[in-house]
């Protein structure tokens, strides 16, 4: 193993790598993750019943990196294999990683850094950051452009709450861009849902770390880059598994209230998901694929009207199926706020990823909702 100098702030750092079947990019990964300028890592792979050349990928590292572990275990799905990530940590931070994606080499300096100028693991639960995405392009290559929050998380000071930094809940739930120490998550009790293959374990986990705590951090330097197979995943899924999106939000939901969440920023920002979802599932199943319709009404019900009337991210299709499942009208002047707030959103688009990719996303955001 080559030599590397740890940055500033000598904490361990355990890196939770839940695998299933990546044969083809588990090595990249590892190397990414062996890599870091931050040194103090314990690297835990976590194989969860695969049935290619990942164990044999993971012990090949192993024998070569005293810090990396494998743990074997029949197939569980993400979240059963993130928790046992997790309970196997000794770290002072927990970091998850997919193995279809890699780091930025310094992101663990990165982030590091950031909980330590504001006084670190004694004052900040979370750190996050932005990341990159690298998707297919339209010859056959990849394109890599930031993600939709980058430059947008501005609170009035650091450490935060999650409603100074709601960008973060908007979009993508991107929690294996940043650290969670460790203690935090036992003390909360902060764990993933348990349930088969991916399953979206990933927006409860987001909801509990964000809303269980006022010491958030944030650095704007990117540390992960996610490999995303197309714009329309989250369409595939549902019309894979229709039930998943909503149900996921609901879980969110169910943590936003056990929290005592009253913030105006933060129900925004659940109601806006929680809309997309929805036409996610209309976009990919359709309202009469089993058990859907009645979890619309189901979901759409825990929505506060005057919420999700006054937030000008939800778009015009988003605001008529809330009203006509709640059987509410809606106001007028609804569709100019979000004309503008498109309007906004485009201007940021462009300025950061540039035409091509800003008018690619936007074409493939058919059903109305905000990508």
């Amino acid at each position: 193993m080559s030599a590397i100098t740890p940055c500033r702030g000598h904490e361990l750092v355990s890196v939770v790598i839940p695998i299933y079947n990546a044969e083809a990019t588990l090595d990249e990964c590892l190397r990414s993750v062996e890599a870091q300028t931050h040194a103090d890592l314990e690297i835990i792979c976590v194989n969860d019943g695969s049935t290619d050349g990942s164990a044999r990928i993971a012990r090949d590292h192993a024998a070569r990196d005293t810090r990396i572990v494998v743990i074997d275990k029949p197939n569980e799905g993400y979240g059963a294999s993130c928790n046992r990530g997790i309970g196997a940590a000794r770290g002072t931070w927990v970091a998850i990683v997919e193995p279809d994606d890699t780091l930025v080499p310094t992101a663990y300096a990165d982030l590091l850094s950031c909980a330590g100028e504001l006084g670190g693991p004694e004052a900040v639960d979370v750190v996050r950051a932005p990341y990159w995405r690298v998707l297919p392009d339209e010859t056959d290559g990849e394109v890599r452009v930031s993600c939709p929050y980058r430059g947008r998380v501005r609170p009035r000071r650091q450490p935060f709450a999650i409603g100074d930094g709601v960008e973060l809940l908007r979009h993508h739930p991107a929690i294996w861009a940043g650290v969670y120490r460790r203690a935090y998550l036992v003390e909360q009790g902060i764990r993933f849902l348990e349930i088969p293959g991916a399953g979206w374990a990933d927006n409860p986990f987001l909801a509990q770390t964000l809303l269980r705590t006022d010491r958030i951090a944030y650095t704007d330097r990117c540390v992960y880059v996610y490999r995303e197979r197309d714009l329309r995943e989250a369409e595939s899924l549902a019309g894979r598994s229709p039930l998943t999106p909503l149900e996921r939000w609901n879980d969110m939901m169910d943590v936003a209230e056990d929290a005592g969440v009253t913030d105006r920023r933060v129900l925004s920002a659940l109601a806006l998901r929680g809309l997309n979802y929805a036409l996610i599932t209309l976009s990919g199943a359709g309202e009469d694929a089993p058990g859907v319709h009645e979890l619309l009404e189901r979901s759409l019900r825990r929505l506060d009207p005057d919420v999700v009337f006054h937030e000008p991210g939800i778009s015009s299709a988003g605001r008529e199926l809330y009203s006509r499942v709640r059987g509410i009208a809606a106001p007028r002047g609804g569709k100019l706020a979000h004309l503008a707030y498109l309007a906004r959103e485009g201007v940021y688009r462009v300025r950061t990823n540039g035409v091509a990719f800003s008018v690619r996303t936007a074409l493939s955001r058919r059903g109305g909702r905000l990508g």
